[in-house]
């Protein structure tokens, strides 16, 4: 059995994450990230948003469980993400990135400080603090892989840390194949032998016994 995903492993996520990040060149930050709609500012933007949610939906001292925290979501243009928080472009990427960083943080000190037994909203299920780690970990990497094909850059997480959120997200997924290529197949961004790339897909976050 596979070692739950962890605030160590949201905290390694997102270190990689921003050590590829300073490596982006200034000027590509306006252009499309990987098959996405949204560029590469707006994807780390929302990425950012993803783990600052997963924080705040466990700090009320009873966290509602049919619907988020209800903070106001904003989309900048009509087909950009929908976010609450916004990194100053005046700023730059190094502001940006320092934001990434900060609510990475806050999932980080939440999933670490909140008892196991509590549970809080999500879409993709009721969730725990480990289920929201593992879907801030899921976030970081494949919206990561969508930067990274924007950029041109490097970018293969350790197969460990994908195992794991494999298994608490994607227990169906398919075995035998490289754990960073089917979590990618399981988010609709590849292919696997035999098994065309999905049009849709949904991880569950639900509790495991």
């Amino acid at each position: 059995m596979l070692s739950p995903v962890t605030a160590d492993d949201v905290d390694l996520a997102v270190r990689l994450a921003v050590g590829t990040l300073r490596d982006a060149p200034a000027q590509g930050w306006g252009g499309k990230a990987g098959s996405l709609e949204w560029d590469c500012w707006e994807t780390v933007e929302h990425l950012a948003n993803d783990l600052f949610y997963y924080a705040v939906q466990l700090g009320p001292q009873s966290p509602p469980l049919d619907t988020h925290v209800p903070f106001a979501l904003r989309r900048k243009r009509p087909d950009g993400p929908m976010v609450f928080a916004y990194a100053d472009r005046d700023a730059g990427p190094a502001g940006l990135l320092q934001v990434l960083e900060a609510c990475g943080a806050l999932l980080v000190a939440m999933v670490r400080t909140t008892p196991p037994q509590v549970r809080a909203h999500h879409a993709a299920g009721v969730s725990d603090p480990g289920g929201f780690a593992a879907l801030g970990v899921q976030e970081t990497l494949v919206h990561m892989h969508d930067v990274a094909e924007g950029f041109g850059l490097a970018w293969a997480p350790p197969s460990a840390l994908c195992s794991r959120v494999l298994a608490r997200l994607f227990p169906e997924a398919p075995g035998g194949a490289d754990p960073w290529l089917t979590l990618l197949w399981s988010t609709g961004r590849a292919e696997l032998p035999g098994r065309p790339r999905l049009t849709t897909w949904r991880s569950d976050s639900t509790p495991r016994s």
